[in-house]
């Protein structure tokens, strides 16, 4: 009851931010709506004060306007909704995904308080400079530039082993204060509200609303300590340390803790700023193949990529090299799910579908039940329209866009761990448009994606594939060996230990035996010294 009190309340302040920006359009599109949140649709913009309507936005325009003035999670909220467009359409997945978590910076005392107590250390003592004005404040936290004191080599002919004192400088990331609190909060109100959904729609059950929220409650979690942030920055880091075209910062461990992040600071050209990008001289064709490569690298080759290589978390240094920032939200793959991308993408891009569908059933994506033919006619539907386009106009995400769409009639339901992999694809492709208006995804994708096949799924691989598990079970055989040497032991012992019981027990049988021999024996004996009396 509690809950529902205190869920309400908060609902009803989110639906007057979202009537003030007329963005309650959404409920109209429910079947069924419990009678609160009827009278609430009916009510609520005749108290909506301050209204921001427009004739001149569109839906989604209205509705990523409203969840960036409700905060940090309604930001997070809208970006996990633009990859759904089997939920909310194609025009409000293009608005949702232009939401940006931009938000009014928190003070230099609370950001000072936070590093201090963090680090258990002065801040004058930890940096040369700080300056005390933040360069980005996004939802979650911000960053403020600093310098830092470090000794580097000096050697001269007199002391070759001299030093001196030099600045470097970096980029501290800070928590917002509360901001656990606020997502808390939040969170609790998505759970209530994703089971309210499940409870009167039933056919969105399908799309598992609260195993989405519960997704997002992990990332937020994560993304709540900056120490993991900084681990999964230095392990792409190991990823693309050969890679002459993409860098890492490099993490200040020293100056790094739960709520506060310290890593080197990137010299280079935001991948926004195009104009700048030319006018320094940076071949943006080149610049946007990368993007594609990189990302593919992440995702069929390492397993791990970034979640949110939108273009404020992408820069370009002086050499051309594209350098990443902001690894608070990250992607993991298994194997397996490799494999399903890699050979599916590649089914639908020679055309055949039937192997397309195929994979989809293998994949346990689709039931059973199901009719395999009518989903590969399904899948022709989807990629035809895409792939008999000029090759400057056909988009992968597009096509991973209308894949979802064909969910609902094949009941399929939804796979959070390709949800991220589907916004994180639509971002990428999005940013290397956005660098050159006539990229084809495919034919940038190509030598990445076939060399990945011929590597992974080719004769060679597959041979290796057995020769990797043989040399696996041939590691293994001296611990199965092994198990199998005690398992026998102990069934010697147990058969021992059986054998000396049951000859326990037949000593006790032949001791009852003899016994009874005896006993009978006496029986009889007494028995005949009665009838030799009576007969006397």
């Amino acid at each position: 009851m509690i809950r529902t009190f205190n869920n309400s309340l908060r609902l009803l302040f989110v639906a007057r931010t979202l009537a003030r920006h007329d963005a309650l359009f959404f409920l109209d599109n429910f079947e069924r709506l419990p009678v609160y949140l009827v009278l609430l649709r009916k009510i609520m913009p005749l108290f909506a004060l301050g209204a921001t309507r427009s004739k001149d936005l569109r839906d989604g325009e209205r509705l990523a306007n409203a969840l960036q003035e409700l905060g940090p999670s309604f930001i997070k909220l809208g970006q996990a909704l633009s990859v759904r467009a089997d939920l909310i359409g194609e025009d409000m997945v293009l608005d949702l995904g232009n939401l940006r978590d931009r938000l009014p910076p928190f003070s230099f005392e609370k950001a000072r308080e936070t590093i201090e107590y963090e680090l258990q250390t002065p801040l004058d003592e930890l940096f040369a400079e700080f300056n005390p004005e933040p360069v980005a404040a996004a939802s979650i936290a911000q960053v403020h530039f600093a310098k830092v004191r470090e000794t580097a080599p000096a050697p001269t002919e007199e002391d070759p082993t001299a030093t001196e004192e030099v600045l470097r400088d970096v980029a501290v990331k800070i928590l917002r204060p509360n901001i656990e609190d606020a997502f808390e909060r939040d969170l609790r109100l998505f759970y209530w509200l994703s089971e309210l959904v499940e409870r009167y729609q039933p056919n969105m059950r399908r799309l598992r609303l609260t195993k989405i929220v519960d997704t997002m409650a992990d990332s937020v979690e994560l993304e709540m300590d900056l120490r993991l942030e900084a681990a999964a920055a230095s392990e792409m880091a190991e990823n693309f340390a050969d890679d002459p075209e993409f860098d890492v910062p490099e993490i200040d461990w020293q100056r790094t803790a739960q709520r506060v992040m310290t890593q080197s600071r990137i010299d280079g050209i935001t991948i926004s700023k195009k104009d700048e990008l030319i006018a320094a001289g940076h071949d943006l064709k080149a610049l946007a193949d990368n993007v594609i490569r990189v990302f593919l690298h992440q995702v069929l080759r390492d397993g791990f990529f970034h979640a949110d290589m939108h273009h404020g978390n992408l820069f370009v240094t002086a050499d051309g090299r594209l350098v990443a920032v902001d690894f608070g939200i990250m992607g993991r793959m298994s194997r397996e799910t490799q494999l399903f991308m890699a050979e599916m993408l590649y089914a639908f891009l020679t055309r055949d579908y039937l192997r397309a569908a195929e994979i989809h059933f293998e994949a346990g994506y689709v039931p059973k039940h199901k009719s395999l033919a009518n989903f590969a006619q399904a899948c022709r539907s989807i990629g035809e329209p895409i792939l008999g386009r000029p090759v400057n106009e056909i988009s992968i995400a597009r096509l991973l866009v209308q894949l979802f769409q064909i969910t609902e009639t094949f009941e399929m339901e939804t796979q959070p761990q390709l949800l991220l992999l589907q916004k994180t694809m639509v971002t990428a492709e999005g940013v290397a448009q956005s660098l050159n208006t006539e990229i084809n995804f495919w034919e940038s994708a190509s030598p990445t994606v076939e060399h990945w096949m011929r590597e992974n799924m080719g004769v060679e691989a597959q041979a290796a594939d057995v020769v990797k598990d043989g040399v696996a079970l041939l590691r293994k055989i001296p611990a199965i060996v092994t198990k199998a040497d005690d398992l026998l032991t102990e069934m010697e012992s147990r058969e021992k230990l059986l054998r000396e019981e049951m000859n326990a027990d037949n000593a006790v049988t032949e001791r009852r035996q003899r016994a009874g021999y005896l006993a009978g024996g006496v029986f009889l004996g007494a028995l005949a010294a009665y009838l030799l009396m009576l007969a006397i």
